[in-house]
């Protein structure tokens, strides 16, 4: 593991990299333990505290983990997928606000990715899959929810329907689809929208499933996208209205 210390990047971060490379790329495995800080130092020509630095960035990507006492020191960590949800959901939230992604791009995004859970979902569903989804379609129904409470068992209805393809990485990979798209697209449209058609639809949903009809399902998908999309069109056309300066003819 090499570094170019005439580089001008960050010499922590070019460790934490040469790091990351390696266990990536199998030279380092699951369990190994690094070398000491000291042996890192003389290794990459750093301080001690550079190399600390370096270790604390691969932490915070969970890449290793570090265990205290005689046959302590820094570890390869072993990245579960539920592990790496979080991380996956905070990148793509950040990615969506910082970027200025339109609604209609995130809203295509997300929707065309669920659809193609849509078969897998219907083939592989179990009793515990329809128990959630009805759970939370009788939760969205209560008159007393909150618009965040309802928000959030929206999430949970559509993270079943992903879960139930019984394929975790397409269940990573739709994780910030879900749990990173849908709470900022109802951030835009919760204003505007009836609970009523939300829950027939998601009603629907779950009789598509439970029936194994993908067809089904795929139509009431493709509405909730239109209705989601008219929505969130028609709350940022009033958005604007609003913001537009009034004539003083």
């Amino acid at each position: 593991m090499k570094i170019d210390p005439s580089n001008k990047a960050d010499l922590s971060a070019q460790i934490a990299e040469a790091i990351r490379d390696a266990i990536v790329e199998g030279r380092m495995i699951v369990d190994e333990r690094l070398p000491s800080e000291a042996e890192l130092a003389d290794q990459f020509e750093v301080s001690r505290p550079t190399v600390r630095e370096a270790l604390k960035r691969l932490a915070a990507q969970s890449l290793i983990r570090t265990q205290r006492g005689a046959f302590g020191g820094a570890f390869v960590n072993r990245l579960s997928y539920e592990g790496a949800y979080g991380q996956h959901i905070t990148t793509s939230t950040l990615l969506l606000s910082m970027n200025a992604v339109s609604f209609e791009t995130a809203c295509e995004a997300r929707y065309a990715l669920e659809r193609a859970c849509t078969p897998l979902a219907c083939a592989r569903r179990t009793a515990d899959h329809l128990a959630t989804m009805r759970a939370e379609i009788h939760r969205q129904a209560q008159p007393g929810l909150s618009d965040e409470s309802f928000c959030a068992s929206d999430v949970a209805f559509h993270r079943a329907l992903v879960d139930a393809a019984g394929n975790p990485v397409l269940s990573y990979h739709l994780a910030g689809a879900v749990e990173a798209m849908q709470p900022l697209m109802n951030m835009i449209t919760f204003t505007a929208r009836s609970r009523e058609v939300i829950e027939h639809l998601h009603t629907r949903i779950a009789d598509a499933l439970q029936a194994q009809d993908a067809t089904a399902a795929e139509t009431a998908l493709h509405e909730l996208e239109a209705y989601t999309l008219t929505l969130g069109r028609d709350v940022m056309a009033a958005h604007a209205r609003k913001s537009a300066p009034v004539s003083s003819g």
